[in-house]
């Protein structure tokens, strides 16, 4: 990577640090409060290590088997990222999402929760859970139904004794996303949950809006996805 591309990249970064800190004071909340996870799916290493040296250092990726192939050898380099799983997870992949992820943003189903909950069995490894909740009730779309949110939360707690820390959801692209996103946050308050990720490139400002704790940004750093 050249070094013109190297310093573009940064300078994206730090314009959407500024987009959200000015966001956050817009909504009469307190700079700081919403973590910033720069996903960095389909990527190289090399795009990644000037947004690491820039002090970045919470990424996501969407795929166990890519994350596999570049992160080991950056977390050996920078060993204080935090890295999320923010794409689906199959259940034959928990054992390496497990050793891999130190946040995972995509449980979303009883078959998954019971792998993760052998695989904690198994391991001291305990990366922070999100449950994903598919406001659209899109059939194309990953994440527990929100009518079924709430007892599904109650059995990660009680039956497989998992930690859900927070909540995640992907607003559908052609609906106005505030709504969806207070959804969200309706359902984090009735289970007592704190932690919301919530808002991409095109829509993180009106998540914030409605409480987001981290927001997902790729393109609006990286730029365009070939």
């Amino acid at each position: 990577m050249s070094d013109s591309i190297k310093s573009e990249v940064v300078a994206r970064l730090r314009h959407v640090r500024l987009e959200i800190e000015r966001a956050t004071r817009d909504a009469g909340r307190i700079i700081g409060d919403v973590t910033l996870v720069a996903v960095s799916k389909t990527y190289f290493a090399d795009a990644i290590v000037p947004v690491l040296e820039d002090g970045q250092r919470v990424f996501g990726e969407n795929r166990v088997q890519e994350s596999q192939g570049k992160w080991p050898e950056l977390k050996a380099r920078f060993p204080d990222i935090e890295l999320h799983l923010i794409g689906p997870l199959q259940s034959n992949k928990a054992k390496e999402a497990v050793a891999l992820f130190d946040v995972i943003e995509t449980v979303d189903r009883p078959s998954i929760a019971e792998a993760l909950a052998k695989e904690f069995a198994k391991t001291d490894r305990r990366p922070k859970l999100y449950v994903q909740v598919n406001t659209g009730e899109e059939e194309q779309k990953a994440g527990i139904s929100p009518l079924e949110a709430d007892a599904f939360l109650t059995r990660c707690r009680d039956e497989w004794h998992l930690p859900i820390e927070g909540l995640m959801c992907i607003p559908p692209v052609d609906e106005p996303p505030s709504a969806h996103f207070g959804l969200l946050r309706k359902i984090a308050e009735r289970n007592g949950i704190k932690t919301l990720s919530m808002g991409m490139s095109a829509d993180f400002e009106a998540a914030i809006q409605m409480g987001a704790t981290h927001v997902r940004v790729g393109s609006a750093i990286f730029g365009s996805r070939h």
